[in-house]
């Protein structure tokens, strides 16, 4: 299931899927989306939480292919749910979360015909993930005070490098002696790798005419790559390289599809990688290949994975509307999106239909 990585930020992401990997064959949940590295880090990392407000983060909301160039599992509740994912949790009590998707449903129903069009939910989509944004940018501030701690409003490579080495447990003063005094660090080989991953994209962040310093923009740029053009370009640049077999910098179905060297276990495993290999064709197919001549380019990979690109929401809310479209209109309706909550929101309604046009 999980692609060959050259980079070493990619390969200690993808160390993660693996292990996640090996749960999945044992629970047997295909379309569970995986959890992130942050999240392990959470429960079992003492310095997690300093680790995390520095570190990029491996998944990004409201982005189609995670930093591994895996599907993003929870891209469509993370479009039109913004900022109020959180409320749809899979223990929420079904009566109150059928209420708050009534209410949902009434917003994007911008002219209230108690239907919504492609347009409206292209719409709905842009606002949750403009959401997204602010929300990247509030925690962004938090992050920049974390590793600019005397506020001059910029951070030296140096300077971000003892803080990322002191949140991996390293000692904070004897790591910025060292580099101070240009001495050999003495890290382990997957500390290093990663800080020459991280090092790679720092400079890629810094904006001409570059100074080896980030502001808190840039540094946005570094965390947040989705938001900005040029780092748009590297993180697409570093998953094509991740996948491009015969370097010739596109991608051909095959490769886009490719599975790990090895035995399947058993058939369940099987089942699992048919299923995955299958979501990825259709992803190939109808949605990245623009052009439909079997290869994607850069150029198509950006649009594909551009969170703003108003073509890509608007194509979006038609297949998000159709997958529901039960009477064929190409609207939606409030008893179809409640009848399928679970595809947009995670979680399912139980007895959606029970007094819809009463609570509405």
């Amino acid at each position: 299931m999980a692609m060959y990585c050259r980079t070493a930020w990619c390969r200690h992401l993808m160390a993660v899927s693996m292990a996640l990997f090996c749960l999945l064959h044992n629970t047997m949940d295909v379309h569970a989306r995986p959890a992130n590295m942050s999240a392990l880090k959470d429960k079992n990392n003492p310095t997690s939480k300093e680790e995390n407000e520095i570190l990029p983060p491996d998944h990004l909301n409201g982005v189609k292919l995670e930093m591994d160039g895996h599907i993003n599992k929870g891209f469509h509740q993370e479009v039109f749910l913004g900022k109020e994912m959180e409320e749809f949790e899979e223990d929420s009590e079904p009566r109150r979360n059928r209420k708050k998707l009534i209410e949902i449903f009434s917003k994007v129903d911008f002219n209230k015909d108690k239907s919504v069009s492609a347009k409206e939910m292209q719409r709905w989509i842009m606002e949750k993930t403009e959401e997204h944004f602010q929300e990247a940018v509030r925690e962004n501030k938090m992050s920049f005070h974390a590793v600019d701690p005397d506020g001059d409003g910029h951070v030296t490579w140096d300077e971000y490098r003892v803080k990322f080495l002191a949140s991996k447990g390293f000692n904070e003063k004897e790591m910025a002696d060292k580099i101070k005094n240009s001495e050999e660090l003495k890290v382990d080989e997957e500390t290093q790798e990663v800080l020459e991953s991280l090092k790679d994209r720092w400079f890629q962040a810094d904006n001409p005419p570059a100074d080896q310093l980030l502001n808190e923009e840039e540094f946005l740029s570094f965390l947040h790559p989705e938001h900005s053009k040029g780092m748009l370009k590297y993180m697409v640049k570093e998953i094509v390289r991740d996948l491009d077999q015969d370097g010739d910098k596109k991608l051909t179905l095959s490769e886009f599809i490719s599975l790990p060297m090895g035995t399947v276990e058993n058939q369940q495993a099987q089942d699992i990688d048919d299923d995955w290999v299958r979501e990825r064709k259709k992803e190939f197919e109808e949605v990245i290949d623009r052009n439909h001549d079997g290869i994607v380019t850069m150029e198509e990979l950006e649009e594909y994975m551009d969170p703003m690109n108003e073509y890509n929401a608007l194509n979006e809310a038609k297949q998000m509307i159709a997958v529901a479209d039960e009477n064929q209109n190409h609207n939606l309706e409030l008893e179809e999106i409640l009848k399928y909550s679970e595809y947009f929101t995670g979680s399912k309604l139980m007895d959606y239909a029970r007094n819809v046009h009463e609570e509405f």
